[in-house]
C-alpha cells in the first residue's frame, strides 16, 4: 500500500468513497451526494490553506481511502488545532488502511507544528472510536442528538490528541 498526497487523478476514487458514506453510513451527516467538481474545489481549498489530503492506494491507481485535516474553528486563537477526517472504502475497512492514513496525517500535523487534533465521530461508530483511541486520542466530549440522518437523532463524540507538549504557544 502506498500513501501519498492526493492529486486530481484520485478524485473519482475519493468521490466514490465519500458518496458511499453519504448513502450508507452515519460517518457523513449529509444526504446530498457530491460530484468530482465539488471534491476538486475541496482539494484545492485544502491545498490553498497548506493542509494535506492523503490517499492510500493499493496498486498505485486504486484509492482505498483518504484522510485530511483543516482548521478546527475559524478564529485565530484556534490556529494550533485541526480537525481531521479519515474514510476507507467500504470493502477494505478493518485492514489497517485507516490506521496507516491516520499515522501519516498525525505526522503531517506535527510537521506543521499543530498542537492538537480533534475528531468528531458519530457515537455509534465504535470502529472509528476504537481506532482513534488506539492512536492516543481520548474522548473529551459528547453532544447528544445534535444531528440527524436516516430518520434518527445522532450523538457526536469528540476525541482529541495532543501532538506536543509545548509549555506556551507561539
Amino acid at each position: 500500500m502506498l500513501i501519498r498526497d492526493a492529486a486530481d487523478a484520485d478524485l473519482p476514487g475519493i468521490t466514490a468513497i465519500h458518496n458511499h458514506a453519504i448513502r450508507h453510513t452515519t460517518a457523513i451527516w449529509n444526504a446530498t451526494e457530491v460530484d468530482i467538481a465539488n471534491r476538486r474545489a475541496w482539494l484545492a481549498e485544502r491545498h490553498r490553506a497548506g493542509y494535506p489530503v492523503l490517499v492510500a492506494l493499493d496498486d498505485g491507481h486504486t484509492v482505498l481511502g483518504y484522510a485530511a485535516f483543516g482548521d478546527w474553528r475559524a478564529f485565530e486563537g484556534y490556529r494550533h488545532t485541526v480537525e481531521h477526517s479519515v474514510y476507507v472504502r467500504h470493502d477494505r475497512q478493518g485492514g489497517g488502511i485507516g490506521r496507516a492514513l491516520m499515522l501519516a496525517l498525525i505526522d503531517r500535523a506535527r510537521a506543521l507544528r499543530k498542537h492538537a487534533m480533534v475528531a468528531g465521530v458519530e457515537a455509534g461508530n465504535s470502529g472509528s472510536i476504537r481506532l482513534h483511541e488506539s492512536l492516543g486520542f481520548r474522548q473529551v466530549g459528547l453532544l447528544p442528538q445534535v444531528g440527524t440522518k436516516f430518520g434518527a437523532w445522532l450523538d457526536l463524540v469528540f476525541l482529541q490528541k495532543l501532538l506536543d507538549h509545548r509549555e506556551t504557544p507561539d
